[in-house]
């Protein structure tokens, strides 16, 4: 949680503190110029920019919500380049504009002074409300990158509550910030951070459809470390690096991350601060000419520096101020010497104007400066109409974005012409469900009930699933697409942690043959499991012997008869493939790669199967390698007894099915992990061998559900052995690197027609709480 917390806390801290030195400049400005009777319009600005900004968050989060899992993806990936191309803008904009920021909000609020107090509202409005609108954006993309709101909202509070802090100390000349410098440091890391981002956002629009290149990967280490490490987690959640990226990802990540910081480093050494005297000037230049001198005379008097003074306390905030934080100085209680102050202050200014002097002069001797409000009081509407409630407005302000955002939540949501719209809870599990047309139809899911469900459109009679939503949560609306034939049709909604409701049936006439699938349940896959953890320690029980005999081969000397030994063990243990899952750290010590050891083959940490074979083929002696066989029998001896105690789902039976050959495709027959025996299409028959058996343990579940599809493995598999046993002769297999091309090609092919077609069966015999 903390590790997705911390991007959050930095754009929180770093907008929440744009955010608050406008508003302290908008305040003094005010407080200068002798209108705080104008305050009250400044805060009601700001409200309305914090409400339009957390309405938008809300659109935001619920539209996201209603759409399918396609369009979630294209939808989030847009919004997240967008915040990308917001986050960069801004970061380049405070750099340029962080010295003139002060005086460019001055010119606006003394103008909106003129204007009257609508126009105060606008600017104030205006002034902080591209701020909140960054922040809702690139919070609600950080917090989809990261899969969860707690710890990046906590991020953004804690980032927010010390902006306010520091603003506050600031304003009350607490302390001292050189925000140049600030501002410097938390761009370089929010660079790194949004080209996180981008690289993320660019995966989904990838899952979305909208880009190509979903399956070339440029990198997956996820054999090579562990996902759920704390410096994973801290990795992926900081920068939004995952183990596997895609091409896209890495050149988008790489390319902005070059350009953009490139730049951003070459415009802060590029930056020249302008000499005091030309600021003067180019401020007294943009001074306009219509506004009440007082006002003029306040903003020329602050010289790019927010100076408040309010009861009799003097508070300073610089917008380029010095480097250390100091204790502020000790107040001067009474009001005149802060008006002399302010005065000596802007008397010692080049550019005074000799009226500017005059006005000085009134404020020494104790007079208040004169307020476009305060000149010219309003009169009483003719009539005697009564006064606003002054919590008219700020609650108008407020309440108008909320209403907003609901109305876009509410009717924004698209449904396909006459989609029915079906709720999913405990109480009202299919109300809505009238019967359907034939043929191809969208249901619209809306859960009604306090708890996530999954939803299923079942065959009463069969439990048949029809079609699914898993994890839909509260308040949200999902569509549903499923072929409808003649039959009979219910929903079975099943909350969590509740019991399964099934609605009314329906009955539809008409219409063709329609596919369903027949639900799998934890007591289906039972007997299957039995049956495949009884081979798993008849195996372990053969292997223990063979790596005995290995070990008893080279402590005796004879290294050829550790080499044929060496491979019969290896061969045992590669066939037990779908146990992997469950042999937890066994798995690394028995058959460890080398990939991702610092020192590769001579690595401490590099054991098993794999130490031996290098050894055995690079020429180590028999009392080199009889250490490493002996701890290779000690782990199999010890995984032995571990394995009845270990967990074994039963739903990784379907998947192994699946996943063995993967593997095999990935290492064995790339020659990626032949550490000199040549023996890759050895371990790939046994790999075959180890699918074969699970086959065998759930034909009776797929034969029930997809006869044909079993027909098409069942060919597949006879043609890859038939490859497999061409390059096997007198008790020797050819290194996969030696096969011809033709060969070579063959076999990857039909290696991926089997794996095409056994990719059905995880989601064929996947467990359904339907069931």
């Amino acid at each position: 949680m903390w590790d997705d917390a911390f991007p959050s806390f930095l754009i929180g801290l770093r907008e929440g503190l744009e955010g608050g030195l406008i508003v302290s400049i908008l305040v003094a400005t005010l407080v200068r110029a002798g209108a705080k009777s104008r305050l009250p319009q400044v805060w009601t600005g700001v409200l309305a920019a914090i409400a339009v900004a957390m309405s938008f968050g809300a659109v935001l989060t619920f539209t996201a919500a209603s759409l399918s899992a396609t369009a979630q993806e294209a939808f989030g990936g847009t919004l997240s380049v967008i915040a990308v191309a917001f986050v960069t803008a801004m970061v380049f904009w405070m750099r340029r504009s962080a010295r003139s920021l002060s005086g460019e909000i001055k010119e606006k609020v003394t103008g909106a002074l003129a204007m009257g107090s609508g126009m105060l509202i606008v600017t104030s409005f205006l002034a902080v409300g591209r701020e909140g609108l960054e922040t809702a954006l690139f919070l609600w993309t950080t917090a989809r990158a990261a899969g969860e709101s707690v710890g990046p909202m906590i991020g953004a509070g804690i980032g927010l509550v010390i902006a306010a802090g520091l603003c506050w100390g600031l304003y009350r000349r607490v302390l001292k910030i050189n925000l140049t410098k600030f501002f410097t440091a938390t761009g370089a890391v929010l660079i790194v951070i949004a080209a996180g981002v981008l690289g993320y956002g660019l995966r989904d629009l990838q899952e979305g459809g909208v880009l190509p290149g979903k399956a070339v990967f440029a990198f997956d280490l996820g054999q090579s470390i562990d996902p759920n490490a704390w410096y994973t987690t801290l990795v992926q959640g900081v920068f939004n690096l995952m183990p596997a990226m895609t091409w896209l990802q890495v050149i988008g990540y790489a390319a902005y991350l070059v350009i953009v910081m490139t730049l951003f480093v070459r415009g802060i050494r590029a930056t020249a601060k302008p000499a005091p005297a030309q600021r003067v000037a180019e401020d007294k230049a943009d001074k306009p000419a219509a506004v009440d001198a007082a006002a003029v005379k306040a903003v020329e008097a602050a010289e790019e520096k927010v100076v408040v003074e309010k009861d009799g306390v003097a508070a300073e905030a610089s917008a380029e101020g010095p480097v250390d934080g100091t204790d502020a100085p000790e107040p001067d209680p009474e009001p005149e010497s802060e008006s002399k102050s302010a005065s000596e202050s802007a008397s010692e200014s080049a550019s005074e104007s000799a009226s500017e002097s005059a006005s000085e002069s009134g404020s020494e001797s104790g007079s208040e400066p004169a307020s476009p409000v305060d000149a010219e009081p309003v009169a009483a509407p003719a009539g005697g109409g009564r006064k606003r409630p002054a919590w008219l407005l700020p609650v108008a302000v407020v309440a108008v974005p909320a209403v907003v955002a609901g109305g876009i939540v509410a009717f924004g949501k698209s449904k396909p012409a006459g989609a029915p719209t079906i709720a999913v809870s405990e109480k009202e599990c299919g109300k809505g469900f009238t019967p359907p047309k034939p043929g191809r139809q969208t249901f619209q899911m809306q859960n009604t009930g306090d708890k996530t469900s999954e939803v299923y459109l079942v065959d009463p009679a069969t439990n048949a699933v029809y079609g699914e939503i898993e994890g839909l949560a509260p308040g949200t609306t999902r569509d549903l697409v499923a072929t409808i034939a003649g039959g009979s049709y219910a929903w079975r909604c099943v909350p969590t942690g509740g019991k399964p409701v099934t609605s009314a049936a329906v009955q539809v006439s008409g219409g063709g043959g329609t596919k369903a699938v027949i639900p799998v349940s934890e007591e289906d896959l039972a007997g299957p499991l039995r049956g495949y953890k009884q081979y798993v320690d008849q195996g372990l029980a053969t292997l223990t012997g063979q790596t005995q005999k290995l070990s008893d081969d080279l402590a005796g000397g004879d290294l050829d008869s550790a080499r044929t030994d060496w491979l019969t063990a290896h061969r045992t243990y590669s066939s037990l493939g779908a146990a992997y899952g469950t042999f937890e750290d066994f798995d690394k010590k028995i058959n460890g790669r080398v990939d991702g050891l610092p020192g590769g083959v001579h690595d401490k940490d590099f054991a098993g199967f794999h130490r031996i074979e290098y050894g055995l083929w690079h020429g180590a002696s028999a009392d080199e390698l009889s250490g490493p066989a002996q701890q290779l029998h000690d782990d199999v001896v010890g995984l032995r007894k571990a394995f009845p105690t270990q967990d074994f789902d039963p739903g990784d039976l379907p998947l192994r099915t699946h996943e063995i050959l993967e593997n095999t495709l990935q290492f064995e027959l790339t020659g990626d992990t032949d550490q000199g025996s040549g023996s890759n299409l050895a371990t790939a028959d046994a790999n075959l061998t180890g699918t074969r058996e699970l086959l065998d343990v759930l034909r009776p579940l797929i034969a029930k559900r997809e006869p044909q599809l079993l027909t098409s493995i069942e060919s597949d598999i006879a043609r890859m052995q038939k490859l497999l046993d061409d390059a096997h002769h007198d008790g020797t297999w050819t290194p996969v690197e030696k096969l011809d091309a033709t060969a070579r090609q063959r076999l990857n092919g039909i290696t991926g027609q089997l794996l095409e077609h056994l990719a059905p069966v995880p989601d064929l015999l996947e467990i359904r709480k339907s069931a």
